[in-house]
């Protein structure tokens, strides 16, 4: 099972929701693998008291211009999306952080003037601790697209972990990263909270998952504070509220500490049983 844990909007709780979750599941004797999918701000880590274990270099292809054989005939700038590619009066300028690897300008270039190539990323992680495995993908300073380093990140994790729970710790936001991190998966649950901001936010996040023709269920974190109008909008909605979690001011002092809740706080463990009975029961 792939399970993503997104939200409209940082700093819901789903950092605190996945890895608490994840490891839960593994005190329950469950093979689970978590993957931090925030790769520009991951911070799973932190809450985790797991060793390094793997370290890989992560690339994707770009096009390199080869003049021997090019004629300047203009067909890649004109196939090329993304303007990624500049036709100059004696070259060709390639422009590495606007490629999006979609081989259009090296496939349809008439003399292979443009052969693809690998160009260094990021990082992707995996750690280890005597639970479950951990994998974080962390961008380069400087690079300009994350979805490249997500996608590599999730088939690392497929090729690890094939038969294991994948819980997909996501960016936040709506935007290209979310959808990566989430377009594959199972199951999506959205973290909110009961403010007009979570509301608004969350909004925006059920819009794109029914885009994406995903199946989703609402987390409503901090509940006890603001007002009804999350709740009212799921039931309007027909959207599952799979649990509420109560506003604890002990709850963000141990996340404040890089400490695991669900073994300290009896409502946030009895919250993540409600989650672990709603994911048990999707087809």
């Amino acid at each position: 099972m792939k399970l993503t844990i997104a939200s409209g909007k940082g700093g819901t709780g789903k950092t605190t929701v996945s890895s608490n979750l994840t490891t839960y599941l593994a005190t329950l004797g469950k093979d689970v693998v978590l993957a931090d999918l925030d790769v520009e701000e991951p911070n799973s880590a932190l809450f985790l008291n797991a060793d390094l274990v793997n370290s890989n270099v992560a690339n994707k292809m770009v096009p390199k211009w080869d003049a021997k054989d090019c004629t300047l005939c203009g067909e890649c700038e004109e196939v090329c999306a993304f303007n990624a590619i500049l036709q100059l009066p004696e070259e060709i300028r390639v422009f590495p952080e606007l490629c999006h690897s979609c081989y259009a300008c090296s496939e349809l270039c008439p003399t292979s003037s443009l052969p693809m190539t690998p160009a260094k990323i990021g990082v992707i992680n995996e750690y280890k601790n005597e639970l479950f495995s951990f994998v974080e993908g962390k961008l380069d300073l400087g690079q300009e697209m994350a979805v490249p380093l997500i996608a590599r990140t999730m088939e690392y994790v497929d090729e690890k972990f094939p038969q294991n729970i994948k819980i997909y710790d996501a960016p936040p936001g709506t935007s290209c990263p979310v959808i990566e991190a989430s377009r594959s998966s199972d199951f999506v649950i959205l973290i909110t909270e009961a403010t007009p901001f979570g509301l608004n936010d969350l909004k925006l996040a059920v819009e794109t998952m029914r885009v994406l023709n995903q199946k989703i269920g609402v987390v409503i974190n901090r509940y006890g504070i603001g007002d009804d109008g999350v709740q009212k909008y799921c039931e309007a909605e027909n959207i599952p509220i799979i649990a509420k979690i109560k506003n604890d001011k002990e709850v963000a002092k141990l996340y404040s500490n890089g400490e695991l809740i669900y073994d300290k706080i009896a409502h946030f463990k009895e919250s993540l049983d409600e989650i672990i009975t709603f994911i048990g029961g999707i087809k």
